[in-house]
């Protein structure tokens, strides 16, 4: 799962089809993940001294990997992910529509490292 973090993605399959936001937690054994404003739920909460109120809590459930996409910050539009390696050997995150990097997997290692 090449999804992280705080990266930007646009949910394509599901009732909240066609909106973004930033994915607050990844389940990687699952292969599931939590977007903030996506998926939401009403979470029936009983009166008790921590919440004195009561009533019911709307919060994020977790969606499937599939059913969304990384939005590219170079072209603003939804696009897979792919992994390369660099000439230096360090592993990374690319956007297959435009080519732009998105960080850093793994440090730099010999091993991948192009001998020019």
């Amino acid at each position: 799962m090449h999804i992280r973090v705080n990266d930007m993605v646009e949910v394509i399959a599901g009732d909240d089809r066609g909106q973004r936001g930033k994915v607050l937690a990844v389940q990687p054994r699952a292969g599931k993940l939590i977007v903030e404003g996506v998926n939401r739920v009403y979470k029936h909460v009983r009166r008790s001294q921590r919440n004195p109120q009561g009533g019911r809590l709307s919060k994020e459930m977790p969606i499937p990997v599939s059913n969304v996409m990384v939005i590219c910050p170079q072209t603003n539009k939804p696009t897979r992910l792919g992994v390369r390696y660099l000439a230096d050997g360090t592993k990374e995150r690319y956007a297959k529509r435009s080519g732009v990097s998105l960080g850093s997997i793994s440090p730099a290692r010999k091993r991948y490292a192009k001998n020019v």
